[in-house]
């Protein structure tokens, strides 16, 4: 987390966290990215960075374009490509104005990954905002690449392929990616096609033997293999590792090459398809991706859902689907959590009161156990509304409802049976410094409504036309606040609100007050 200091910024901390660095240097460093291209020399320069250090869902057919296009010189910059368009976001389309693609880079990949949900859906907007290219861009592309990049950190698969194809015609880097997403996510198949019409992306040893199984050429797979390790092209293990790819039965009985480190996502997949899967726990989260697929276990797939929904990059319905699918196999840890939400699903189906509040406390505290509680309430919070409960389980159920999109409107139906919530209400409703906060995080919060002051570090980006990083360094001082620096809270949310971020501002503020995430 940044601390801002006290005082004016001096013009070195205007200059952005990479100003003492090598300005040769690459934007970012990813280590586990398939080794499926062979980058040409040219492209290996300094002016190509490479990928970040780290560690809906229906399927959009692959991370391809589906035809070759070409781009004028003096057309769109590549940095500009994104998903979402400024009347949709909420952000201005020149959210980087004055701001240098290295600067602008360093916060991006440097932004941990812990966020409230409020503010990683805020941060996933940014990554993925249709905006102005930054002054310096030059056509390079380099922030597409990192925020691609940070999309892939982040297990945003499907974010990250639709960026992918939205560039067009991807360079060899680009084509890297999208052939890990492809492998990630089921497309493998299209993905070798790709690889084999366009020669400019010429495959790897591994990649044109996966490609070559995958098309059923086993002879030419196995010539590749040999002539590979005559000429030393590959490791002994890499050799032992495809040979049992292409014809497990000769390995019979055999221990598997132990794994590489990193695990690539193509390691991944062989080593899936000789039968010696390797566990997505530990792995990074876009591994996790690849267990939602019908091929993993019941309980890997969950799993894996969990730890997707939890960052926010799929949708609540993918894991509603998956704990109803069928009964509990078992009891204890992830069990508990499918029979309790099933439970409670079919009591609120059913619109019996006497049901729900029966199953509520159960299934939120399920939910709490697996930070699920923002989900939850995007799926149920408004059908609580129409319940008649009383007690613990209204308390439950407000909560829940102004975690939900509905909380403005739950603000408005619901009374406050206690002083908490009748902040929470004022919070929902817009104006929480008209209330009493109830405790300290409460104070700090109704400071940020009632007389905005961003960090120093904050305010000098803003006024410098530097707001893109401005929000990124409000969401590291909210982050800062929930480790229990209140102050950062009170920053963070002024500075949302200056923006026009007004909604995210009381979004992130309830889930301040209800998920209590403070360390």
């Amino acid at each position: 987390m940044r601390i801002s200091a006290a005082g004016l910024l001096s013009l070195s901390m205007l200059a952005g966290p990479l100003a003492a660095q090598d300005a040769s240097g690459p934007l970012s460093a990813i280590d586990w990215l398939s080794q499926s291209v062979a980058t040409p020399a040219a492209a290996a320069s300094a002016d190509v960075p490479t990928a970040i250090d780290e560690p809906p869902v229906a399927k959009a057919g692959g991370a391809l374009p589906a035809s070759v296009t070409t781009t004028a010189l003096d057309g769109p910059s590549p940095d500009s490509v994104g998903l979402i368009a400024p009347a949709v976001s909420g952000l201005p389309h020149d959210l980087w104005g004055a701001g240098l693609t290295r600067e602008i880079a360093e916060r991006l990949v440097t932004h941990p990954d812990d966020d409230l949900p409020a503010l990683r859906q805020l941060f996933l907007t940014l990554l993925l905002a249709e905006v102005a290219a930054p002054v310096d861009a030059g056509g390079k592309g380099e922030l597409l690449q990192v925020r691609i990049d940070k999309l892939l950190a982040l297990g945003a698969l499907e974010q990250a392929a639709a960026l992918i194809d939205a560039a067009g015609t991807p360079s060899p880097e680009l084509f890297r990616r999208a052939f890990d997403v492809a492998l990630l996510t089921g497309a493998e198949d299209r993905a070798c096609q790709f690889m084999a019409e366009e020669p400019h992306l010429a495959p790897t040893l591994p990649a044109r033997i996966f490609c070559l199984a995958r098309s059923g050429d086993w002879d030419t797979a196995a010539l590749t293999i040999r002539t590979s390790k005559a000429l030393n092209q590959i490791t002994a293990d890499q050799e032992t590792l495809l040979s049992r790819f292409l014809d497990p039965d000769l390995f019979e009985g055999e221990p598997p090459p132990p794994a590489p480190n990193p695990v690539t996502p193509l390691d991944w997949m062989i080593y899936a398809a000789i039968g010696e899967p390797l566990p997505t726990e530990g792995l990074p989260i876009a591994f996790s991706y690849a267990e939602l697929s019908p091929r993993a276990g019941w309980k890997a797939q969950i799993e894996a859902a969990e730890r997707l929904t939890r960052a926010g990059t799929i949708p609540p319905n993918v894991i509603l689907g998956l704990y109803t699918e069928r009964d509990p196999a078992a009891s204890g840890g992830v069990w508990d959590r499918v029979a309790a939400f099933q439970d409670f699903e079919a009591a609120i189906s059913s619109g019996d009161a006497a049901r729900v509040a029966a199953t509520l406390p159960e299934a939120w505290a399920r939910m709490q156990e697996a930070e699920l509680e923002v989900p939850f309430a995007t799926l149920f919070g408004k059908a609580l509304q129409d319940i008649p409960l009383t007690g613990e389980t209204a308390t439950i159920a407000l909560r829940v409802g102004l975690l939900s999109p509905y909380a403005e409107t739950v603000a408005k139906r619901q009374k406050p049976a206690t002083a908490e919530d009748a902040f929470l209400l004022a919070l929902a409703a817009g104006d929480p410094s008209l209330v009493l906060p109830p405790d300290s995080l409460g104070r700090a919060i109704a400071a940020a409504f009632r007389e905005p002051e961003p960090s120093t570090e904050a305010k000098a980006l803003l006024d410098g036309n530097r707001k893109g990083e401005a929000i990124i360094v409000a969401i590291d001082n909210i982050g800062r606040g929930v480790q229990g620096d209140l102050r950062g809270v009170t920053e963070g949310l002024s500075l949302l609100r200056l923006v026009g971020l007004d909604s995210v501002a009381r979004r992130t503020a309830l889930e301040l007050m209800i998920l209590e995430r403070r360390g």
